[in-house]
């Protein structure tokens, strides 16, 4: 079999090669030498966002099932693979990718990589296995929903991305759902998400990359599947009003708040000021300015922060804080108050530099294990960022200055325009 010629980093770094294949599946191989192990990381552009409308929670569900048999291999087959080596696969799902991960030693990588392309080209959704964990799934949505921060997150998702959004969408769906889906509509959402151009296969660890890739090939050179069609994803626009959403949980001990705003998409040259935003705000040392308030300060929230989740199109900035429900309205006024002061202030020279020291700092850290190193190489491979990313990311957050993070706040915070949910034991009456 003759390969494709890798596309390698010029530069130091991770230095990865990235290989596509003949049907469009890419590899992406990094060799370590640290320890004799290897982490696989195959990852579909089949997420939540591919849920049917009408049946939202199915590519969950289907992550549920998918390595409970192919056409090869039963349940019991596949556990016993991964048992008697000594393996944990986790399977995941986000808003865009249906994740395969696991990590083996390097002696076993060729057929690990064969059974875990088994299970991504050919699961068969057996029905008693289906049975066994939709009864899971509908369990996990019933403690979902007695849960406040649970209850206030999704219900916070779906006015801030509405009129049947895929982000407003819960990603597990609702127990009605999960109960009527059937064997045979996962099986045709899997033939109709599922193909080599949409797989990405991360490999890192003690193998070299050219048998790494070679074995990639070899796994799913007889996958000939056409593209799916693409996931149309509506623009976003920020609400131009504040919304405020009270579900009473009477029987709780504590009021779960989520406050968030739409904010960018990832692709937006603006990302790393509101990166660097976001970590002063709720992220940085003890949950950053929100942290510094609400929590330690005046001592009312058993958490507070925030986070931005750039994405595809504009994704979120979510605040959260868990409270008594005697500080609700405390808690949601020194928000409402912290944000105003970092738009009419941005943020001081002092934490635009810990910020930038910490985010870069981090990265390295994040980098220390195979699996790191892969969960880095697909994010990067998924927006585009390039095999040199790892070396061109200080640089960008290092050009940020405090007149990018201003802006930033000014184009995307608004106590006016903020949209809030309340679960717990708290009424507005």
């Amino acid at each position: 079999m003759t390969l494709p010629t890798p596309l390698a980093s010029s530069r130091a770094g991770l230095a990865a090669t990235r290989t596509a294949l003949p049907n469009g599946a890419v590899v992406i191989a990094k060799e370590t030498r640290a320890i004799p192990a290897v982490t696989i990381n195959l990852a579909v552009r089949a997420g939540s966002v591919c849920d049917p409308s009408a049946a939202p929670g199915a590519v969950h569900l289907l992550s549920r099932v998918i390595d409970r048999g192919t056409t090869t291999r039963s349940a019991g087959d596949i556990a016993e693979d991964l048992d008697s080596r000594g393996i944990t696969l986790t399977v995941g799902v986000t808003r865009h990718a249906l994740s395969l991960i696991c990590t083996c030693l390097s002696e076993d990588f060729d057929a690990v990589f064969a059974l875990l392309g088994d299970i991504v080209m050919s699961p068969s959704v057996p029905d008693d296995e289906l049975a066994i964990r939709k009864a899971e799934v509908t369990t996990a949505i019933r403690q979902d929903e007695d849960n406040p921060a649970v209850i206030a997150v999704e219900s916070l998702m779906g006015l801030l991305y509405p009129d049947g959004h895929p982000y407003g969408r819960r990603t597990k769906g609702s127990a009605d759902v999960v109960e009527a889906l059937t064997r045979d509509r996962l099986v045709r959402l899997h033939v109709e998400r599922f193909a080599p151009s949409e797989l990405t296969a991360v490999v890192v660890g003690d193998v070299p990359t050219g048998r790494a890739t070679g074995v990639a090939a070899r796994v799913f050179s007889d996958w000939r599947v056409p593209p799916p069609a693409p996931v149309m994803l509506p623009r976003v626009k920020g609400s131009t009003r504040r919304q405020r959403l009270v579900i009473p949980m009477m029987s709780k001990a504590q009021a779960d708040v989520a406050y968030g705003f739409t904010t960018i998409a990832r692709a937006d040259p603006a990302y790393y000021a509101c990166w660097l935003m976001n970590n002063a705000l709720g992220q940085y040392s003890m949950g950053g300015r929100l942290g510094d308030s609400i929590r330690e300060r005046q001592g009312m929230a058993y958490y507070a922060f925030s986070s931005l989740d750039a994405n595809v199109v504009e994704g979120p900035l979510t605040i959260r804080a868990g409270v008594g429900p005697a500080n609700v309205d405390r808690a949601i006024a020194s928000i409402d108050e912290e944000i105003r002061r970092l738009t009419q202030e941005g943020i001081s020279a002092k934490e635009l530099k810990e910020s930038q020291q910490y985010l870069i700092g981090a990265m390295p850290r994040a980098l220390e294990t195979n699996a790191g190193i892969a969960g880095f190489l697909q994010v990067a491979e998924f927006f585009g960022l390039g095999l040199d990313y790892d070396l061109r990311l200080p640089d960008f957050l290092r050009s940020v200055t405090l007149d990018d993070v201003h802006a930033a706040a000014r184009r995307i915070l608004d106590p006016d325009r903020a949209t809030i949910v309340i679960a717990g034991p708290y009424s507005d009456r």
